[in-house]
């Protein structure tokens, strides 16, 4: 048995943060439970979605058998009742994999950007859900990404993670993750890539839900091995044909079964104005909103 089914959501609603675009600094109003100023908790609101996302999750078919998600606090607290509820009704517990490959997006600058918490401090505050064995294929880069390398890098991790579940005969899994790497992902999946990036294709509202199913079952794929840091990530060719097998996309940014609906949306042409912003003189440089 292959894959058959991959469901996408992104995390909760958050607290937020601040960045200097011109020295780097990041600060943040209320302190994060990691002590990394880009890594906040979600916000009360995040924390009631996290729990209508785990009623939806929890009565999905085919059910989930495999869970991963970004290395950042706010992605875990957002998979945790889900986790909570699903090892309730199982005989053995599935465990949290940490893959940095479907991680935040840094744009490219001239400063290291954050990187997320190490797994022995993400144990101290979600025990005994993580696999501790799991390691993810790619790490982005410190200082950041052009939104090309972006697309390729949740590509290649994209591959891995389904290369894997292939041959442990996982029939679904749930990704956990962030606003540009869910449109990257969609995008991945599908094959389909538009001409213009900022396109709005892909919903990714705070606790939306994506559902992709399998076209082919990646038959002649080769097997490739984690990249080292600093490695470029190479482009697997999944520009018009979609990884492995390809995915129809049947379920894109799904809010519904939220109290308040779709929040918080994103696209590309937003980063694209932050981009502009951050090559402006100092004093005209305005905070994102």
């Amino acid at each position: 048995m292959v894959l058959k089914t991959i469901y996408i959501v992104r995390h909760g609603f958050r607290s937020n943060w601040v960045v200097n675009p011109q020295t780097g600094a990041y600060s943040h109003t209320f302190p994060t439970p990691t002590g990394i100023p880009s890594d906040p908790s979600l916000a009360s609101h995040g924390v009631e979605q996290s729990h209508d996302l785990a009623t939806h999750l929890t009565s999905l078919t085919p059910p989930i058998q495999a869970i991963y998600s970004s290395p950042f606090y706010r992605c875990l607290q957002t998979l945790n009742p889900t986790v909570k509820s699903l090892n309730s009704t199982l005989p053995n517990p599935l465990k949290v994999r940490v893959d940095p490959g479907i991680g935040e997006f840094y744009g490219l600058a001239r400063f290291d950007h954050p990187i997320p918490a190490s797994l022995p401090v993400l144990n101290t505050h979600f025990p005994d859900i993580l696999d501790q064995s799991y390691e993810g294929r790619v790490r982005p880069s410190v200082n950041g990404e052009s939104i090309t390398t972006l697309h390729d890098r949740v590509a290649y991790a994209l591959d891995g993670i389904v290369e894997r579940l292939d041959a442990e005969g996982v029939e679904a899994a749930v990704l956990c993750t962030h606003a540009a790497v869910m449109i990257c992902a969609g995008r991945a999946l599908t094959g389909r890539m538009p001409i213009e990036e900022g396109e709005e294709d892909f919903r990714c509202g705070t606790c939306s839900f994506s559902r992709f199913e399998r076209r082919g079952d990646g038959e002649g794929e080769v097997s490739r091995g984690a990249l080292r840091d600093g490695e470029e990530v190479p482009d697997l060719g999944w520009r018009g044909k979609g990884i492995r097998g390809g995915w129809d996309c049947t379920v894109n940014g799904d809010c519904s079964f939220l109290k308040e609906g779709e929040e918080r949306t994103w696209n590309f042409a937003m980063e694209e104005t932050l981009v502009a912003k951050q090559m402006a003189p100092p004093e005209v440089v305005q905070p994102a909103a």
